[in-house]
């Protein structure tokens, strides 16, 4: 499968939300379900998603400036808290529309011609998703992998979908209907609040993976020989940026010249071995005593 670029995968989901959306609405027309009503709303909600994290990817990926030395990465966070915030909201409209729907419950109208547009909508939705999962993990970018997430999610979501209604229309039992659209609004508020939660944790500066920090201390430790010691190695994220600081102990007797080359090949090392990492190096003569930053190697100061 190829891998797009964030932008394009972005797109691509915008491209799918507004298909999905349409589909969803005729599904919802034709059999008057509360539970397609309740995809459609979703789907709408990935559609201002989507055209949200190709605003803010473009913010992200702009250059480094006098005000942003460390570039504008952290945009992919705002991205993803506010996907989360549509989605509760969607989660909200659904609880509420299938709350009057539970107390005034109506026949299923056109069952198999309902479920025919859902499952198509369904499965554009999946391709679409595997396309936006595997761009977000190969270029590390939390708005296209939250928008495959929730694209995911929508997936499960159509499944249950069609199996209350279809429920509700073989037994004649319609509250099915109403009830299987709550337990998707519940669904929905759950996934919300793990998206949330994982952007709020990127805007907090969170340490990189304990992976990525043993390959970094795997290649300082390989300079020890030569005499070059490291102390206090912090590191941070900021969406596909990554960034870490460490101080470079050398032998007193070395010229700031040969201390220079060692600390830039060690950056150099560091950013092979950890794609996409910039490493700074503070460099010090052995036997100074430097304050420690608070907490263990690999954490980041509060």
């Amino acid at each position: 499968m190829r891998i797009l670029a964030p932008q394009q995968a972005i797109r691509l989901s915008v491209g799918a939300a507004l298909a999905t959306m349409a589909i969803k609405v005729l599904a919802w027309g034709l059999t008057g379900s509360i539970g397609f009503l309740s995809d459609a709303l979703e789907s709408s909600v990935n559609l201002a998603g989507a055209l949200f994290a190709l605003w803010m990817l473009r913010w992200a990926h702009e250059p480094a400036d006098e005000e942003h030395p460390f570039g504008h990465g952290k945009a992919e966070y705002f991205s993803a808290i506010f996907e989360a915030g549509l989605i509760s909201l969607a989660a909200l409209m659904i609880l509420g529309a299938a709350g009057e729907r539970l107390l005034n419950p109506r026949p299923i109208e056109q069952f198999g011609i309902g479920v025919a547009f859902a499952i198509v909508a369904s499965l554009l939705n999946l391709a679409v998703a595997r396309i936006l999962l595997a761009s977000g993990r190969t270029h590390r970018s939390l708005a296209v992998e939250a928008d495959g997430r929730h694209l995911m999610t929508d997936v499960w979501t159509t499944v249950g979908i069609i199996v209350g209604v279809g429920l509700a229309w073989a037994t004649g039992w319609h509250w099915l209907d109403p009830l299987v659209a709550i337990a998707v609004a519940l669904n929905i508020l759950r996934e919300g609040w793990k998206l949330m939660r994982r952007s709020i944790d990127g805007l907090m500066d969170r340490a990189l993976g304990g992976e990525e920090i043993d390959r970094i201390a795997a290649i300082l430790a390989s300079y020890e020989p030569r005499g070059v010691r490291f102390d206090n190695l912090r590191t941070r994220q900021a969406g596909a940026q990554r960034f870490a600081n460490v101080d470079l102990r050398v032998p007193g007797d070395w010229t700031v010249i040969r201390a220079h080359d060692a600390a830039d090949e060690i950056e150099r090392a560091v950013g092979l071995a950890v794609p996409g990492l910039r490493l700074e190096t503070h460099v010090e003569p052995q036997g100074v005593v430097h304050p420690a930053a608070d907490g263990p190697a690999g954490s980041n100061p509060a």
